[in-house]
């Protein structure tokens, strides 16, 4: 492989701006695709070269990528809702048919390497046991447009795998850690905790991330991924309750007293979705049937073939807390006490 120029996209996105900075740490030479009128504090005081374009722009995406020799495709737009008609088309357009434009380049000139970030939420789930990369995605089940899009990018990657690409999907769970820019929706969520904007919360749990291994498993992917391969990331799962534990202990703060039952959550979360956000259908919003319907799963994943392939070891879901806090204070998102 070679080692020469990286193309990463999504830079400004929260996993994209802790693999830039991994990247750079490891000496490499990256390139940046940023799209135009973007806010890229991300990328402030990084020797970094940026090319503007968008992924929904064929001719950009082969422009950016000329001269490079490896690709990381970190960039997504992440949505939490299903939206009108014209979110769900950007959605697609952008994850879908972006990917598209990336692996079709890297195909035609001739990229050594792709690595495409993959999501949890396009890899199946059997009961109470943890997802492993062999499960199937089962598609009759209540997905939102972005599962159904990253699992569209999975089978797209096959595709070019078939055609000749070198291409490796790396899976990634809930993301906590540092520069979150957006910032994210567990971001967001500690930093509604740390102001004491979170009234309530209700039980429940996930498989989480830390930034710092999700971009370790982006750059072994690189390194030691098998082509047509996807490995899933994880650093631990965790209860809302634990999760909010650590909350408390990063900000001093306590945990909101009101606890919501689940099922009573899931109807008022349904009953929103049938009025008042059908007159506003993109508008953001904390709790969603599907988020609701996400943390009553407690979801576990596997990372073995990970570990077992590629060698890679979790760090610790606790100290991502802490950065993410010291970052969001640093960057003043978060005033402490």
């Amino acid at each position: 492989m070679g080692h020469g120029k990286i193309l990463l996209t999504g830079a400004t996105g929260h996993l994209g701006a802790n693999l830039l900075r991994r990247l750079l740490a490891d000496g490499e030479e990256v390139r940046v695709l940023v799209r135009p009128g973007r806010d890229n504090g991300a990328l402030a005081g990084l020797d970094v070269e940026r090319v503007e374009g968008d992924l929904r722009d064929r001719g950009s995406v082969f422009q950016a990528m000329r001269g490079c020799d490896r690709i990381h495709h970190c960039a997504a737009l992440v949505s939490t809702i299903h939206g009108n008609a014209a979110h769900r088309r950007e959605v697609f357009d952008t994850n879908v048919l972006g990917t598209r434009h990336v692996l079709d380049a890297a195909l035609e000139l001739g990229v050594d390497k792709v690595v495409v970030s993959g999501s949890l939420s396009a890899t199946g789930y059997e009961g109470d046991r943890p997802s492993h990369e062999a499960m199937p995605f089962y598609p009759f089940d209540r997905h939102l447009p972005y599962g159904f899009t990253k699992h569209l990018v999975e089978h797209h990657c096959l595709q070019a795998h078939a055609d000749g690409l070198n291409v490796v999907v790396a899976t990634s769970c809930a993301i906590v850690g540092p520069h979150d820019y957006v910032p994210s929706r567990i971001g967001q969520v500690l930093v509604d905790y740390a102001h004491g904007r979170l009234r309530a919360y209700i039980p429940g749990g996930f498989e989480f991330v830390s930034a710092r291994d999700m971009a370790e498993g982006h750059v072994l992917a690189m390194q030691a991924g098998r082509s047509g391969q996807k490995y899933i990331f994880s650093t631990a799962y965790s209860s809302v309750d634990d999760l909010l534990g650590l909350f408390g202990e990063v900000t001093g703060k306590p945990k909101p007293r009101l606890r919501l039952p689940p099922p009573v959550m899931a109807a008022m979360a349904e009953v929103a979705d049938r009025t008042w956000f059908r007159v506003f259908p993109n508008r953001p919003r904390r709790f969603t049937p599907a988020a609701v319907r996400l943390l009553r799963m407690r979801r576990r994943a596997d990372h073995g073939k990970a570990r077992e392939e590629l060698g890679f070891r979790p760090t610790s879901l606790r100290d991502a807390v802490r950065d993410a806090y010291e970052d969001f204070v640093r960057r003043g998102f978060i005033r402490p006490r």
